[in-house]
């Protein structure tokens, strides 16, 4: 019997099968995966763990720095800030610098004294803003010392405010160990910030007692403000002198250093005179003197605020990109104003 080959000819109106699409196939090998254990001490073995340890390796170092640097960085400019259980006879104002120093230091990380290896290194703004309220804490020290503190220029320093001045004075980027200053270990910045906290906290103690002065006179008043309003000129300087160089630069790295430190020593000038104007209430309402001191301490408050999102420096009349420092050395000059003006009324 001879048997005849059957042959089928195609079916062209067939639709063709479809291929499995992108997102079937990678769920496919998903299923399919096992995860093998390391195969004892053989080479391949031992390839694989390597293989899977330095990649695990560069994905932590990869994430250390920014997600470190997210969790660290905290310009904290609250202008509800402010001295908790102050005793009656303590200065509100010392309160609340020592309140400040406690919260940058040991509440916030100090940011400016930390090594290029930790997170912080890749911070830029914080630590300039850190060191413009240690800047403004550091002149209060000094004045406190020098005028506030004593009875006549003639009569003794108070030893706590003495220290205090010395410790809050510090460099503010001095780490455990800087080559710069000692082969040895020293003592960080922070720790003397805290020393100098803790030598204020003992003046206010002993001035709610009666064993220290704080003397509430007009021209020790003067004085201070005098001081302050002198470091926001030197400020309004720095931004002036900038902006003649570099007005336009899209890649100027500098301004926002500039920026961040000004606000800083005018966040913490605003709460040094908001808490002054408690301090010396009777001085400033016999001089009639409230709506003009109400008025700076709201000026030193805006100027404090001024947070933007990236900081420009752009040309004085452009039409695009704005400067950010001509709009904080505004505010800066009009509170030098506003100082200058209750400076001289506190004179006669």
């Amino acid at each position: 019997m001879v048997r005849s080959a059957m042959t089928f000819d195609p079916d062209h109106g067939a639709a063709p099968v479809a291929a499995p699409s992108l997102w079937r196939r990678a769920w496919d090998r998903v299923r399919a995966f096992r995860p093998s254990m390391p195969r004892g001490t053989t080479p391949g073995g031992r390839r694989s763990m390597w293989g899977w340890a330095w990649r695990a390796a560069l994905v932590v170092v990869i994430l250390y720095y920014p997600v470190g640097a997210l969790v660290i960085e905290d310009i904290d400019d609250d202008s509800q800030f402010a001295p908790r259980n102050v005793t009656p006879g303590e200065s509100r104002a010392v309160a609340v610098a020592a309140d400040l120093v406690d919260r940058e230091v040991n509440v916030h990380t100090w940011t400016p004294m930390q090594p290029f290896f930790m997170p912080s290194g890749l911070l830029d703004n914080m630590p300039n803003f850190q060191r413009g309220v240690m800047a403004a804490l550091g002149r209060f020290s000094t004045e406190l010392m020098d005028q506030l503190g004593r009875t006549r220029g003639s009569s003794q320093t108070d030893r706590d405010l003495e220290q205090a001045r010395g410790f809050l004075n510090e460099q503010p980027n001095i780490w455990v160990w800087q080559p710069s200053v000692s082969l040895m270990p020293s003592a960080t910045s922070a720790q003397k910030y805290r020393a100098g906290r803790e030598k204020l906290l003992a003046y206010n103690k002993r001035l709610a007692s009666g064993q220290a002065i704080f003397e509430r006179r007009a021209d020790n008043l003067q004085a201070l403000l005098d001081r302050i309003a002198n470091d926001e000129g030197s400020d309004s300087g720095v931004i002036d002198q900038h902006i003649i160089e570099k007005a336009g630069d899209l890649f100027d790295s500098r301004c926002d250093d500039i920026f961040y430190f000004n606000k800083g020593r005018l966040y913490a000038n605003y709460l040094l005179l908001r808490e002054l104007g408690v301090d010396f209430e009777n001085i400033i309402r016999e001089k009639g003197l409230t709506n003009a001191w109400n008025g700076t301490v709201e000026t030193f408050r805006l100027a404090a605020e001024l947070q933007p999102w990236v900081v420009w420096n752009g040309y004085l009349d452009g039409f695009l990109i704005p400067n950010h420092l001509a709009a904080q050395g505004f505010y800066l000059l009009r509170a030098r104003t506003q100082l200058r003006e209750i400076s001289n009324i506190l004179l006669k």
